[in-house]
């Protein structure tokens, strides 16, 4: 796979790439590798030079960066846990791997605007990130083998499911944080 090519595959031709998609092996340590660990960067890095340039501390930024890097790879492996516990509640059929590739490949957009973080100003334009959601709706039929009427609400039930686990973390990423920032006063 050419990351270049399954980029503009994924955002320009969906329904298609997906079909691609189902044929390949859902090897994590691969799809980590040689996917997540590259478009991940992208927000991540972007996001310290944004808060680095305009007036964050450099530690601040770098720990941002961090924690944003790190939190791509657990988010996308607890999603794919997600997609995959509940196909079969959907009509859809448990598959590890494929939750997994549906869970790394729909999160493309939202790592690409990941860009805007360069300059805060343009942090509206992250709400494009939201095609992540489109894809993951007309991925899931093919990769998960959900029933295409079944498919909106799998793809709702999924999204619900990450919010609450994003806001989990977010408050364990707050709780850690805070109580190191009250051990440093």
């Amino acid at each position: 796979m050419n990351l270049v090519e399954r980029v503009k595959a994924i955002l320009l031709a969906p329904k298609s790439e997906w079909m691609v998609i189902d044929k390949e092996p859902g090897d994590p340590q691969y799809l980590f590798a040689n996917y997540v660990a590259i478009l991940a960067a992208i927000p991540a890095v972007c996001g310290f030079l944004g808060m680095a340039i305009f007036g964050r501390s450099i530690g601040a930024a770098l720990a941002g960066a961090v924690i944003s890097y790190v939190l791509a790879f657990v988010g996308v492996y607890v999603m794919a846990l997600i997609n995959d516990a509940l196909a079969p509640v959907f009509g859809g059929r448990k598959d590890q791997p494929s939750a997994l590739k549906l869970a790394v490949y729909s999160m493309t957009p939202a790592w690409l605007v990941g860009v805007f973080s360069l300059i805060p100003a343009l942090g509206v334009l992250k709400i494009l990130g939201l095609y992540a959601l489109y894809l993951f709706w007309l991925g899931a039929p093919v990769l998960m083998k959900t029933p295409e009427d079944k498919s909106v609400v799998y793809t709702a039930a999924v999204v619900v499911c990450g919010i609450v686990v994003w806001l989990v973390l977010g408050l364990l990423i707050g709780l850690v944080i805070g109580a190191g920032a009250m051990a440093w006063m």
